[in-house]
């Protein structure tokens, strides 16, 4: 097992059971498929986080072959503390999502259906794992295909192809800025010859009137994808039109905030630390406004879209601080939200399942019929708030501190965030699970399924647990967020 090489198995896996379910004679069978690959790809993540040494700063488990040769391109992958537990956590919200997508029954195309849920599983956990920018971004435009045809042929909503033109266009503008900015970054590197390499890149810094244009470029390429306020206007007609499990992944799996993490505070370091406020300003206006906005909402999916947008928005005020505080309470909030938003999507779908549909006024008196579905619901949104003895409390308290000690004023807005997403979630909660009955609830539903069950309460488990022993997940993290802390805090990088 030594000579196993783990992120490439955990890259190239689901990719082969994409091809292998689409191609399956009998739905049964993809199904089988899948499930078997789900469960494989979380055991091999837990493999890579046991091989993880968190008191080594650096890049572990790495892989290195020739890509493309002439534009010296290279298939590296890697991982260090600040990135381990996300292919564990990619692959545990894919798992939870298979097995809630476990009925196939009247499915159109359900082989067509698993494989582009592998296919996304494959490829986003290659994004997590790459060290070599255009490897990373081969990575991220991939992305949109199978989340493209997931939300246009599979969405809930009657303008689902709407949503995924609108989605993918989205996408397509920012990933344009992402790939100008990672060529002027390799362009600049010294030496004759183009670099991709990340880790070159970190060696050698780039000279400050370069970062500036590769700032707002891969600020823009991945602040559509986080999303920041005014580029999150995609993901509220996502979370209405597409399939719920797509909107879990979308608002449990970060990848905008990760690009933040990996590229563009590191890469541009100087002109991260001048314009710190830019990127603290955009992340507050993001907290309040998600907040303001869900209070608003009376569908639950909506709440849920804006509640994530709130949410990332403090992790994106952390990593504008420039601590160690604020990045590992940014890495301890990045797998918080599997369990917290995408399980509360999760939830969401099996109640749409049941009534037909998440608008408040049908969910009226939900804790009656429903009571563990209720229990439920109830602990993922406390530990989305950040209650103490939840997965959400440690990263949100480390978030608040940094930003309270680097920017007071932004810290404070933070705090008024919070108490907006305790107020928005324990009045929606209040109205549809303990008010009176909505229109057409029926006096009697038919409870959770054993499957799904299971599901959230794995999710219940890891929230309890994680929350009560935090030590464990913010050791893995503390050394490369130190030396990550470190090399930005640096002056005089730019030449």
């Amino acid at each position: 097992m030594n000579t196993l090489p783990l992120l490439s198995t955990l890259i190239g896996l689901p990719l082969l059971g994409a091809l292998l379910a689409w191609l399956a004679p009998q739905p049964r069978q993809a199904r089988a498929i899948a499930f078997t690959v789900g469960v494989v790809e979380l055991l091999l993540s837990l493999m890579v986080v046991a091989r993880i040494d968190p008191n080594v700063a650096g890049f572990q488990l790495l892989e290195r072959h020739a890509w493309i040769p002439s534009i010296h391109a290279e298939y590296l992958v890697g991982v260090d503390g600040l990135s381990a537990l996300l292919p564990t956590a990619c692959a545990l919200l894919f798992l939870a999502t298979l097995i809630a997508n476990w009925n196939l029954t009247g499915r159109a195309m359900p082989n067509l259906f698993l494989a582009l849920l592998l296919l996304l599983e494959g490829v986003t956990i290659g994004l997590f794992c790459a060290l070599d920018g255009l490897l990373f971004f081969l990575f991220w435009e991939l992305t949109l295909i199978p989340i493209h045809f997931l939300i246009a042929l599979w969405g809930m909503g009657p303008n689902r192809r709407h949503a995924a033109g609108k989605y993918t266009l989205f996408m397509l503008a920012g990933g344009a800025a992402l790939l100008f900015g990672l060529l002027l970054t390799a362009l600049a590197q010294p030496g004759p010859a183009l670099s991709f390499d990340l880790t070159q890149w970190l060696q050698h810094p780039l000279p400050k009137s370069t970062q500036w244009p590769v700032f707002f470029l891969l600020l823009l390429g991945f602040g559509v994808k986080v999303p920041l306020v005014p580029m999150h206007v995609w993901l509220p007609i996502v979370a209405m039109e597409g399939p719920v499990s797509i909107s879990a992944i979308m608002t449990g799996l970060k990848l905008g905030a990760y690009g933040l993490l990996r590229f563009l505070l590191p890469l541009t370091s100087d002109v991260a630390r001048d314009l710190h406020w830019l990127l603290a300003g955009l992340a507050v206006v993001s907290i309040v406004y998600g907040a303001l906005s869900a209070l608003a909402q009376s569908n639950l999916r909506r709440l849920l879209a804006f509640s994530s947008i709130s949410h990332v928005g403090l992790v994106v005020l952390g990593l504008a601080t420039l601590t160690v505080q604020g990045v590992q309470g940014a890495v301890s909030q990045l797998f918080n939200f599997v369990l917290t938003s995408g399980g509360l999507f999760l939830l969401a779908g099996f109640l749409h399942t049941r009534l037909g549909s998440t608008d408040l006024i049908h969910l009226g008196g939900l804790a009656r019929p429903l009571p563990v579905a209720s229990g439920l619901f109830l602990l993922l949104g406390l530990a989305s708030m950040g209650m103490p003895l939840t997965s959400g409390f440690p990263g949100e308290l480390l978030l608040l501190i940094a930003s309270l000690k680097a920017h007071a004023g932004s810290g404070l807005a933070a705090l008024g965030g919070v108490i907006l997403g305790a107020g928005y979630f324990l009045g929606f909660y209040r109205r549809a699970f303990l008010g009176p009955p909505g229109m057409n609830v029926p006096e009697t539903l038919p409870e959770l399924l054993a499957r799904e069950k299971w599901v959230l309460y794995a999710f219940a488990a890891l929230i309890l647990i994680l929350g009560m022993v935090p030590e464990w997940s913010l050791e893995l993290s503390r050394a490369s967020a130190t030396a990550w802390a470190e090399r930005i805090a640096q002056t005089g990088l730019g030449r």
